[in-house]
């Protein structure tokens, strides 16, 4: 799997290192603990987007808004109508930390917006760090965890109260998402189902990825568009074949003016349902 390997095993290591600092009981007791954060509510539009606050991107390396306060650009993408906001914790390839977690979830909350984290999780362990640290919602991969792993991070979502955004890049991993979603029919949750067109070898984008696998994503949960949507002509073509969301990092992070250009691309993609 080349770097979702890499990410796999590094993430492995920090759950090792956090275990030494915090059992497990004394986490859960934490998480169960945490005041409720923000709920993830979808507009009445059709059209939503998740936008991410990104430091590093393996692509194309520093992103030029880094320079930018954290906390006003995720105060403007709050003020653009962002539905969530996506949040990187990794640390080596993304220069990511859970004290942004922390410090977003803290600057969302009088705006009522959600903070997703956003990392390569393999532990249920990690999904009650996301819950302590504020977090609404978690990113989970179904390439990188086996099946009854994923599974149980997915019953650590449910019981903490957190959605969950699970990330398929192909039609095999679609394939397992239909296979749980069936089995998890009736369940209390909120999961939304991720189909990224990102090349993970290449790193390149392959937009039409959308189009092919559309109809392979599971019914029963929201669909959204990961990677690929930079520009509203983007959000227009995503919402056309009926992706629910986009996720959209990279070409926010490059505007200095997140807060409009997340608004004409809320716009551009709910003409497109209208």
């Amino acid at each position: 799997m080349g770097l979702l390997s890499d990410m796999a095993a590094s993430s492995a290591e920090r759950v090792r290192a956090a275990r030494r600092e915090i059992g497990d009981r004394e986490l859960q007791a934490m998480a169960f603990a945490a005041p409720p954060p923000p709920p993830l509510v979808l507009a009445p539009q059709g059209f939503d987007v998740i936008a991410e606050l990104k430091l590093r991107s393996p692509a194309l390396g520093d992103l030029a808004a880094r320079a930018m306060d954290p906390a006003a650009r995720l105060r403007a993408y709050a003020e653009g109508g962002a539905a969530a906001c996506s949040i990187l914790t990794e640390p080596t390839r993304f220069d990511g930390d859970l004290a942004h977690l922390r410090l977003a979830a803290g600057t969302l909350a009088p705006y009522g917006v959600p903070a997703m984290r956003k990392d390569f999780l393999v532990d249920p362990y990690q999904v009650l760090e996301a819950r302590v640290c504020g977090a609404a919602g978690v990113l989970l991969i179904v390439r990188m965890l086996e099946r009854e792993r994923l599974i149980d991070m997915l019953d650590a979502a449910a019981n903490h109260g957190l959605f969950v955004l699970l990330e398929a890049f192909d039609a095999d991993d679609l394939a397992v998402a239909r296979e749980i979603a069936a089995g998890r029919a009736g369940c209390d949750e909120q999961v939304l189902m991720g189909l990224n067109c990102r090349d993970l070898q290449t790193l390149q984008i392959d937009f039409d990825r959308f189009a092919r696998l559309r109809d392979q994503l599971p019914s029963q949960w929201p669909p959204v568009a990961e990677s690929g949507v930079t520009t509203p002509e983007d959000a227009a073509r995503a919402a056309a074949l009926g992706y629910r969301l986009a996720l959209i990092g990279t070409s926010l992070m490059q505007r200095t003016d997140p807060s409009h250009a997340l608004r004409e691309l809320l716009q551009a993609g709910r003409e497109a349902v209208r």
